[in-house]
C-alpha cells in the first residue's frame, strides 16, 4: 500500500509540472506533453538520404539541444541502429514529397530525455539487429511520438520497458511485428506514465501492447492481432494501474482469442465504452448491401458491442469505479469517432505511403483482409518504398524556415533567426513553422 500511495503522489507531481509549462506542439497530449524537444539549440537540416556523415539523419540526432529539418524525402536505408539523443525535436513535417521513412534498422531512444518525434516512418525489417525492437526505450522521461509510422520490429515494434516515465504515443501505427514473435510492443515501466492515444496497432500476432504500471490507453484501435492476444494485462505479480477507455477491437483474419488476455488482481483498471467487432463479417456486408439496397442492416460499418465490465470481458482485472487522475485527452472521442479519427489521421498521414495505405484498407475491410507476416521484402510491402523525394522551398539563410513562410510572419530570409520568438508565444520561430505544417 506505502508503494501505491507513493506511486500515485509521483504522478500526481508529474501531472502539476505538467500543466505549469507549454505543450511540446500545438495538440500534445498525455504524459508526454510537455516534453521541450531542442527548443533553444541549432537547427540541423538533414540534407541527404546517407546512413552517416554529414547532412545524414543518423549524424542529425547524435547530439542534444537540436531542431532537425528535412531538405530532403526518401528511403534513409540503415545498417545499424541508430541512438536518439536528449532534447531533439525530428520534425519529419519539414520534408519534402513522402516525407521520410528509415528503414532496414531500429532507433533507441534510451536516455532520450525531452525528445519530440513527429511525422516520420520508422520500419526495420527482417535485415535488422536480431532480438532487436524496432523502437526500444529502456530509460529516459519527457518523449512525445506523433503521427509516426513504426513497423516491423525484430522482436518489439514499439517498446518502453524499463525506468521510463512520462511518454505519449499519439496519432501512431504500430504494425506488423516480423514473425515469428510479431510483437506490437511492451509498455512496462518500473516508474510509469505512459500515454497511448488515437493509435493503430494492426497485424501483430500479440502484445497489442502488453502493459504493466501507470498507463492510459484512450480512443485507440486494435485490429488482426493473433493468438497470442491483444491488450495483455499485466501477467504480472507487479501492480498496474490503467485507464482503457473507448477503445475499438476488431478481430480479423488472424484473430483467435477475445481482445484482453492474463489480467489478473494485480492490474487495477477503469475501463469504460470499449468496443469489440468480433463476427470478421465486414466485406460481406458491403456485398450484401450492393444486391440488396433494401436491406438497411447491411451498412458496411462496425456490427460489435460494448464490452461489459466483467472478468468475462477483461480476463480477471480488478476494476476501479473512478478514472485515474492522469493527464489525457482534451476532446474523449465515442469509440465510433475514434475508429474514424484514427483511419483517417494516424501514421505519417502528411503523405501516406503504400504500406500505410495497405493496412489501413485491412482495418476498412472489418475482419477479412490482414496477415502477419516474416518477410517484408515481398509484395505488396516491398520494402517500404519507393518514397518520393519532392524539392524543398528555397531557405536562403540555411535557417530550417522557407523564405516565403519568413517574409509572410514578419521575419527576414536573409538572416538566421531560427531560434527567436517573433510572436512571444514561448516556442522558438522555427516551431511555429514546423507546427504550421500540420
Amino acid at each position: 500500500m506505502l508503494w501505491t500511495g507513493l506511486l500515485h503522489l509521483l504522478v500526481v507531481l508529474l501531472s502539476a509540472h505538467t500543466s505549469l509549462a507549454i505543450p511540446a506542439f500545438p495538440g500534445a497530449e498525455g504524459f508526454g506533453a510537455s516534453a521541450i524537444g531542442g527548443r533553444g539549440g541549432s537547427v540541423y537540416i538533414v540534407t541527404n538520404l546517407n546512413d552517416s556523415g554529414a547532412g545524414s539523419f543518423r549524424d542529425a540526432v547524435s547530439q542534444s539541444h537540436r531542431i532537425v529539418t528535412f531538405a530532403v524525402g526518401g528511403v534513409i536505408k540503415i545498417n545499424s541502429r541508430i541512438v536518439v539523443s536528449s532534447h531533439v525535436t525530428i520534425a519529419g513535417q519539414t520534408a519534402p514529397g513522402q516525407g521520410i521513412t528509415v528503414y532496414g534498422n531500429g532507433l533507441s531512444y534510451s536516455g532520450a530525455d525531452h525528445s519530440i518525434t513527429r511525422y516520420i516512418r520508422y520500419r526495420m525489417g527482417k535485415g535488422g539487429d536480431a532480438g532487436k525492437d524496432g523502437i526500444t526505450i529502456a530509460n529516459g522521461n519527457n518523449m512525445i511520438f506523433d503521427h509516426v509510422s513504426v513497423s516491423w520490429g525484430r522482436d518489439e515494434t514499439f517498446s518502453i520497458n524499463g525506468d521510463v516515465s512520462n511518454v505519449t504515443i499519439q496519432d501512431t501505427i504500430i504494425a506488423q511485428g516480423l514473425q515469428t514473435h510479431s510483437c506490437g510492443g511492451l509498455i512496462q515501466t518500473s516508474t510509469g506514465g505512459v500515454s497511448i492515444i488515437r493509435s493503430l496497432y494492426i497485424d501483430n500476432k500479440t502484445r497489442n501492447p502488453k502493459v504493466k504500471g501507470v498507463n492510459e490507453f484512450v480512443n485507440n484501435v486494435v485490429y488482426n492481432w493473433g493468438g497470442g492476444g491483444g491488450y495483455i494485462a499485466g501477467d504480472s505479480s507487479e501492480k498496474s494501474f490503467t485507464n482503457i477507455m473507448n477503445n475499438v477491437f476488431i478481430s480479423g483474419p488472424s484473430t483467435s482469442v477475445s481482445p484482453f488476455t492474463r489480467g489478473n488482481a494485480n492490474f487495477q483498471t477503469f475501463v469504460q465504452h470499449n468496443y469489440y467487432d468480433s463476427n470478421k463479417n465486414g466485406l460481406m456486408k458491403w456485398f450484401h448491401r450492393i444486391i440488396d439496397t433494401t436491406n438497411s442492416s447491411f451498412t458496411g460499418k462496425l456490427d460489435g458491442a460494448e464490452l461489459a465490465a466483467t472478468t468475462d470481458n477483461y480476463s480477471g482485472v480488478a476494476f476501479v469505479g473512478t478514472r485515474f487522475n492522469y493527464p489525457t485527452v482534451n476532446k474523449l472521442l465515442a469509440p465510433l469517432d475514434a475508429y474514424s479519427t484514427v483511419l483517417s489521421g494516424a501514421g505519417m498521414s502528411k503523405s501516406r505511403d503504400n504500406v500505410d495505405t495497405l493496412l489501413v484498407n485491412e482495418v476498412k475491410s472489418l475482419g477479412t483482409s490482414g496477415e502477419l507476416i516474416s518477410d517484408e521484402t515481398v509484395s505488396p510491402w516491398n520494402s517500404g518504398g519507393p518514397i518520393a523525394g519532392g524539392t524543398a522551398p528555397k531557405d536562403s539563410d540555411g535557417d530550417g524556415m522557407p523564405d516565403a513562410w519568413e517574409k509572410a510572419n514578419g521575419l527576414n530570409p536573409n538572416v538566421n533567426d531560427a531560434s527567436g520568438d517573433k510572436n512571444g508565444d514561448g516556442y522558438d520561430n522555427i516551431e511555429n513553422y514546423i507546427n504550421s505544417l500540420v
